[in-house]
């Protein structure tokens, strides 16, 4: 099987992989604060239907993207299921997680999931990294091994919680990185539109047994926006993250969204200080803080540590 290339516009690739990951800083302080009133597999399909509602009316604008998937290899059948199931996954494991810890716990370990999608884009996809970038990426690591030792000793009252509430997001991560590399290998015969729409189908039609809408007509204005917001958050980062690895690589595209959690901190700290109701100040200690910036220090160098990569010139045909 081919396997999927970029097209070399790093630039574009660095603004969607960027705009990624502002949507997703915000989402986990907005996700907590749904679940005060919604359980996670409700939200999860209020998200996931919307999302499908959005992307049907595009593709009944559009013949192009309708004819991909009827044109649609059974290899890639395979595929783009696979990274449906990993999605949806991906999706319950992280609510469940989310519940039983904060949300800058929640961001900065599941960073877990772009070091593992830089590992498959290395093993899968034939990437490579120089030491500079090596370095980064074991920085990153040992950053999230500071962040986590200093979290349980802070969560120590509610240890077994939050080891609970750690592991599904774990889970959570190692399922994320295989949708992402799934999708991909999916971009070599569908666009990241046509993918993205399916999936969000998919999802909301499998939930829909498991999850209880009725629950929604109990939610009062304020989380009504919160779980528009979440919704709208789905469209933007995913949709933006897929269109990233189409043009840059899946190593690259993982580091500049390893820096969420501090855009994460940034806004639970926004959200605690003007509605302390909503949301609890996060604990975080010297460790902690240390471990979240050798994250983003790490994230960065893998980033831009090495040469981008330019696409051979196309011969001229004057």
């Amino acid at each position: 099987m081919s396997r999927h290339t970029t097209t070399g516009n790093w630039k574009l690739g660095l603004i969607l992989a960027s705009t990624t990951m502002l949507a997703w800083s915000t989402l986990a302080p907005a996700l907590k604060i749904a679940l005060e009133v919604l359980d996670p597999i409700t939200l999860t399909w209020v998200r996931f239907l919307i999302a499908s509602l959005v992307s049907v009316l595009f593709l009944l604008s559009s013949k192009k993207y309708r004819r991909e998937l009827f044109n649609l290899k059974k290899s890639s059948w395979g595929l783009l299921l696979l990274a449906s199931i990993m999605l949806i996954g991906n999706y319950v494991l992280y609510l469940l997680g989310l519940e039983k810890t904060t949300p800058a716990n929640a961001q900065v370990i599941i960073q877990l999931a772009p070091a593992l999608l830089a590992m498959g884009g290395i093993m899968l996809f034939h990437e490579h990294y120089n030491r500079w970038q090596w370095l980064g990426f074991f920085s990153l690591l040992a950053g999230l091994l500071l962040f986590f030792s200093d979290q349980l000793k802070i969560m120590a009252d509610n240890i077994s919680t939050y080891q609970t509430g750690i592991l599904l997001i774990v889970g959570a991560a190692i399922v994320w990185s295989v949708y992402a590399l799934a999708q991909k290998q999916l971009l070599r015969d569908l666009s990241s539109v046509s993918a993205m729409a399916f999936m969000y189908i998919f999802a909301t039609v499998v939930l829909l047994p498991v999850s209880e809408p009725a629950t929604l007509l109990t939610l009062d204005s304020l989380h009504w926006w919160v779980v528009g917001f979440c919704a709208i958050n789905t469209l933007v980062a995913y949709g933006a993250f897929a269109e990233a690895m189409n043009h840059w690589e899946a190593s690259r595209v993982s580091a500049i969204v390893s820096l969420t959690p501090l855009g994460t901190i940034l806004t639970a700290a926004i959200i605690h200080h003007y509605w302390p109701q909503l949301m609890g100040a996060e604990k975080i200690d010297f460790l902690g803080w240390m471990g979240t910036f050798m994250v983003i220090s790490g994230s960065l160098l893998t980033a831009l540590g090495g040469n981008r990569h330019r696409p051979a010139p196309t011969p001229s045909t004057d």
